[in-house]
């Protein structure tokens, strides 16, 4: 179990660190509607990121079947696929980006300090269906699916997994919560931080958890 853990570390903390789930948690939090939509939205990013873990984990067993020499050969040219998916959509991503100013948030973001506690519920599960965030789901899913665990044991890191990968999302909503007067300044800079960054964290991090993951498929073949 701690060997699969290891794996799923990097992609945990890659999932955290993504700048639309938090940027999205920002806003709500600075918004008149924080206190009714906070929460429903945290709900919504877990049960998202639990649901879409559990879901590739159950079609990955179908592929990952050892091969007579006790290789996985499926799992790992999955998890080879993947980590080039990866690392191209990091290449897309810094092609797109030159030229353009630092600084510009998507147009959408703009509406998410409105939404309501059901819109917010709804926007945190679909934040999970991002090409990004299915990539990294599915690679998750299959070093787990490698790992040779029981159920109990899948059942634990699966919930080891969510939480790593909702702390970005869950502290702030949790701490603006409690003391929203002694949250305020640090949300309106770390705003501020992101949408100065955000291209730059994006591409490494899709750069370094690609390498890592097509280091982890070629294990398995």
């Amino acid at each position: 179990m701690l060997q699969a853990l290891g794996h799923l570390l990097p992609i945990a903390v890659a999932s955290a660190v993504s700048s639309v789930p938090i940027m999205a948690t920002i806003l709500i939090l600075l918004s008149t509607n924080k206190r009714r939509s906070s929460l429903p939205y945290l709900i919504g990013w877990v049960l998202g990121i639990a649901s879409v873990v559990i879901s590739f984990t159950l079609l990955a067993s179908v592929i990952s079947e050892p091969s007579s020499g006790g290789k996985q050969t499926g799992n790992g040219i999955a998890q080879i696929a993947i980590g080039l998916a990866l690392v191209t959509f990091a290449i897309i991503v810094w092609r797109r980006s030159r030229g353009k100013p630092e600084g510009e948030e998507p147009k959408w973001l703009a509406t998410v300090g409105s939404l309501g506690p059901w819109s917010s519920f709804g926007l945190g599960v679909v934040l999970n269906l991002r090409p990004k965030a299915i990539l990294l789901s599915a690679a998750a899913a299959l070093s787990l699916n490698g790992s040779a665990l029981t159920v109990g044991e899948a059942t634990i890191v699966i919930a080891i997994y969510t939480a790593m990968s909702a702390t970005t999302v869950g502290v702030p909503v949790i701490a603006t919560l409690m003391r929203p007067e002694k949250t305020e300044a640090w949300l309106v800079s770390t705003r501020a931080w992101i949408a100065r960054n955000n291209r730059t964290v994006t591409i490494l991090i899709l750069l370094m958890i690609g390498v890592v993951i097509v280091g982890n498929g070629l294990t398995r073949l």
